[in-house]
């Protein structure tokens, strides 16, 4: 082949995928980055419920990177500071604190302004308010959790002849129903327990408590105030002078999950979020849910958690991010949460329709927990609140339960240094 043609050939290459290139040259992808959490099925669930969208919006391509719930603060912070952060994060309502106050999340306000199809009152108001901070909105609800679940087991009630707890129970009714569901053995040993709970804080908010002075901008911590400590020691006494609740030795001792003691007939009741639904739905035995009782005093209130999506400063495509956000918190992916049990719905006609409140899957009274919204107290807003938790009011509480302290002396310990904790300020601009 002489050089002239090869030459002409090679051109005529050149010119050829010019032209192809010429033809497929469309507008490119914008990338949409979500950095999540959650098992096997939540995974397919947050995936799915975004797959109609992209399909009507081929402009937009979501990336889902998942990342374990251990240590996801950390790691979304680290990114962000190696310049390879997500456009979008899934943040639940305690670490929430975390990005807002280190300024990493953008302000969604006059998104939501600009959008006509978007509303804010859509949704739980509680839940707004806890993503809301000086008037900002930085990330929109995709779920509520109240620690407002008294799961109990009918088959243990049945062969008691207890009628099973309603929602305007109280605090004495929860202890004397607990005392009857409790068994021994010949040896005195605890063969079936009749409660068991975790959410201490709802004890002190039901007696007319508080862990800080003020939420929103806490500077004192409340544990020693009366009403905190009636109600710290009456789920103290749960344990250790009614022993109707195992202490948190005892139950490491058993060697299995308060799953398994509930669905196995160990334990009559027990106090902890929707989130063990789909757990339990697997489980071969009848049971429901009662809303937590009321206090001493008539009131009644509870922790919480939730999850919302939030689209950091540094996104790219902030414009299309902000569409994304609102896929992930319409009406079908909250749907698809709420028919497997796993979440209640942060939308409110989702969670009062066909897929949560109506729905015929157990456990039947889950309805309750729309009303208990209402009645939600969240954890301190103060970037030290986490660390303060974990390394100041669970160490001396465990001491509590397991009879080791007395309540004056815990909550003593516990007020004296998380005062001093409040008191210090973090640099909130480090990003």
């Amino acid at each position: 082949m002489t050089r002239r043609r090869i030459s002409a050939l090679l051109i005529f290459a050149l010119i050829f995928a010019s032209c192809s290139n010429a033809g497929n040259s469309g507008p490119q992808k914008k990338i949409v980055k979500v950095a999540f959490w959650g098992g096997p099925d939540e995974i397919d669930i947050i995936k799915n419920s975004v797959k109609d969208w992209e399909a009507a919006h081929p402009e937009i391509e979501v990336r889902f990177e998942h990342t374990p719930f251990g240590g996801y603060t950390s790691k979304i912070l680290t990114r962000i500071a190696g310049g390879a952060a997500p456009d979008i994060i899934a943040t639940e309502v305690n670490m929430f604190v975390s990005f807002a106050t280190k300024g990493v999340l953008e302000d969604l306000n006059s998104y939501i302004a600009r959008d006509e199809v978007f509303s804010l009152s859509d949704f739980f108001p509680e839940v707004v308010d806890r993503f809301t901070v000086d008037g900002k909105v930085f990330a929109i609800p995709r779920d509520t959790a109240p620690f407002a679940c008294v799961f109990y087991n009918k088959d243990l009630f049945d062969r008691e002849g207890l009628p099973y707890p309603k929602d305007d129970w109280t605090w004495n009714d929860l202890l004397e129903t607990a005392k009857r569901l409790t068994h021994t053995d010949e040896m005195g040993r605890v063969t079936q327990y009749g409660f068991y709970g975790w959410a201490w804080q709802n004890f002190v908010y039901g007696a007319g408590g508080a862990l800080v002075d003020d939420v929103k901008q806490p500077t004192k911590c409340l544990l020693t105030n009366p009403e905190s400590k009636e109600g710290l020691q009456f789920f103290t006494d749960l344990i250790n002078k009614y022993k109707v609740m195992p202490t948190p030795v005892a139950l490491a001792n058993l060697g299995m999950g308060v799953d398994i003691m509930f669905s196995s007939g160990r334990l009559a009741m027990f106090l902890s979020g929707i989130w063990e639904t789909p757990t339990l739905r697997t489980r071969s035995f009848r049971w429901d849910v009662a809303m937590f009782p009321v206090g001493p005093g008539g009131i009644r209130k509870f922790g919480t958690g939730g999850t919302g999506y939030a689209i950091l400063r540094s996104a790219k495509n902030k414009k299309e991010a902000w569409e994304v956000v609102k896929a992930l918190t319409g009406p079908k992916g909250q749907e698809e949460l709420a028919e497997k049990g796993l979440a209640q719905p942060a939308r409110k006609t989702v969670a009062e329709g066909p897929a949560f409140a109506q729905n015929d899957a157990p456990p039947l009274n889950k309805k309750m927990l729309n009303e208990a919204v209402r009645c939600t107290v969240y954890d301190p807003f103060h970037p030290q609140w986490r660390e303060i938790d974990a390394k100041i009011i669970t160490p001396e509480l465990e001491l509590l339960f397991n009879g080791r302290e007395s309540v004056d002396e815990a909550v003593g310990k516990i007020a004296s240094q998380t005062d001093d904790a409040l008191s210090k300020k973090e640099d909130h601009n480090r990003f």
